[in-house]
């Protein structure tokens, strides 16, 4: 069938985007779904500094590549021998799909897939290859999803029913802004009632990190960001403080359970010294690959501290993204508050550039 998709035909062109433009609006041509794949309608797509950092060349991606990996929409199609999922359904995209037979896949979420990182860096789907050509030429698969799309084929291993309850733009936040920094709180910093969680990094992941402290029992939350504007939301949404880096160091925060979010080598660095003896830093955010930090040894051994990373929110999808709709429902997971605006596809450069800036939380394609 022909879609319609933004295509990243080169990394790392200069900003401003709305100038270089490194994203196409294209005509391709998407293959029916295979084994274990359906075909999905993009109802919502979030932009993420997972994409950016694609189109600014911190991670290194085969290109052309159709972006996008954060998303919900509609199955229309299912291929040969897929179960538990039928036409009409609604799903949410996970940008890291999980066989379910592999080393990474028994550690309940610790470990990435090893099949799934595999074929996320080649560009191809879970099944190999890919389902996208354009004029004729292959064109790459981001993230098993590529979702900056009118539709998708995807692997069932990269999808989460979702019910109809759910708004589309809400349901796409949650298959990586709320699972990655949720799950983060609760799979690798499991603070304990009473405690304190400091977050670095304002950003989707940051945010949703944030707001899932606070809706569990007594947990208090201190907020870390460069940016004032983020630092006032965080405050609106329950913080007890909010802090610059600067601000943050000359007041000795301290903290159990810290989350850095920024991905930024300094970042993680401000991280584990705001991180208390006993405490754990769990770091989601993704800085260039050749990005060092610098931290004492004796003080992780003498004050039996731990540096933690965490994939995707070291998240098992199909088990954690229901515990986060159920919150919610309740009242206590305001999701909402991450949707900073909706956009265009066409309107795609300039989102990057809005997100290069840090002045969005999340900006939502619609496709409806």
């Amino acid at each position: 069938m022909r879609i319609t998709g933004a295509v990243l035909e080169e990394i790392g062109r200069p900003g401003p985007y709305a100038t270089s433009r490194p994203l196409s609006i294209s005509e391709l041509h998407l293959a029916p779904p295979r084994s274990e794949e359906v075909l999905v309608r993009i109802e919502a797509a979030g932009l993420c500094h997972s994409d950016l950092s694609v189109v600014d060349g911190n991670r290194s991606r085969p290109v052309p590549m159709l972006l996008g990996h954060e998303a919900a929409g509609t199955i229309e199609e299912v291929g040969p021998d897929v179960s538990g999922h039928r036409v009409g359904d609604r799903v949410v995209m996970t940008f890291l799909p999980r066989c379910g037979h592999c080393a990474g896949c028994a550690t309940d979420g610790i470990r990435p897939c090893i099949n799934g990182s595999a074929s996320n860096g080649a560009g191809t789907l879970l099944g190999g290859g890919s389902r996208l050509e354009r004029t004729g030429s292959p064109v790459h698969h981001h993230l098993g999803v590529s979702a900056f799309a009118t539709h998708a084929v995807v692997s069932t291993h990269s999808i989460v029913p979702i019910d109809d309850d759910v708004p589309a733009d809400l349901a796409a936040v949650l298959g990586c802004a709320v699972l990655t920094g949720g799950g983060a709180v609760i799979n690798a910093a499991r603070p304990a009632p009473g405690d304190t969680v400091i977050v670095v990094g304002l950003g989707g992941v940051g945010m949703a990190a944030l707001i899932t402290a606070l809706a569990l029992d007594d947990i208090s939350v201190i907020a870390v960001d460069a940016l004032q504007a983020k630092l006032d939301v965080a405050l609106e949404l329950g913080a007890v403080a909010a802090y610059t880096p600067t601000d943050a160091a000359e007041a000795g925060i301290r903290a159990t359970s810290v989350i850095e979010a920024a991905g930024s080598a300094r970042a993680l660095e401000a991280a584990i010294s705001f991180t208390d003896a006993g405490g754990r830093t769990v770091t989601v955010g993704l800085p260039a690959p050749d990005a060092r930090v610098s931290f004492s040894p004796t003080a992780l051994v003498a004050e039996g501290r731990s540096i933690i990373g965490s994939y995707l929110g070291s998240a098992v999808p199909s088990r954690d993204i229901p515990i986060f709709v159920d919150l919610w429902r309740s009242g206590r997971l305001p999701v909402e508050r991450l949707v900073s605006s909706h956009i265009a596809l066409a309107d795609i450069n300039e989102g990057m550039d809005a997100l290069s800036r840090g002045e969005a939380i999340r900006q939502i394609i619609d496709f409806a």
